[in-house]
């Protein structure tokens, strides 16, 4: 079983990831904003991270930075969701370390999909 943890501030968004994550038989865990999300990378190392742009406090691609930064945290998945779309943001996401970017509004099945094959790329 996988561990994700998704960050988001929508809770409307966060527990339809949830609940469709956790169908797929992923061990989910959730953070509200980009501070919640670091105690919670800090607590628990996660497989992969489910990360929101637009958060109070630090943004996604902050969260991002840090992550990548954190000892320990090499190898874990980052997937941007977020409704920003536009090419500069898309390559600003890479660029803080994003492993994948799926904008919303997004399909459910398609993320569980996505979450899927890029766990299977990591796994020796």
């Amino acid at each position: 079983m996988s561990s994700v943890l998704i960050v988001e501030d929508d809770l409307d968004i966060r527990d339809l990831t949830l609940f469709r994550l956790e169908q797929a038989g992923h061990e989910v865990r959730t953070a509200g904003d980009g501070t919640e999300a670091l105690a919670a990378l800090a607590e628990k190392r996660p497989d992969i991270v489910i990360l929101d742009w637009m958060m109070p406090g630090l943004s996604g691609p902050e969260v991002c930075r840090r992550l990548r930064a954190m000892p320990g945290m090499e190898g874990v998945v980052v997937l941007m969701l977020t409704s920003k779309a536009q090419e500069a943001d898309v390559e600003e996401g890479f660029r803080a370390g994003a492993d994948d970017y799926m904008v919303k509004p997004f399909s459910p099945r398609e993320l569980a999909v996505r979450v899927g094959a890029l766990l299977a790329r990591t796994r020796p």
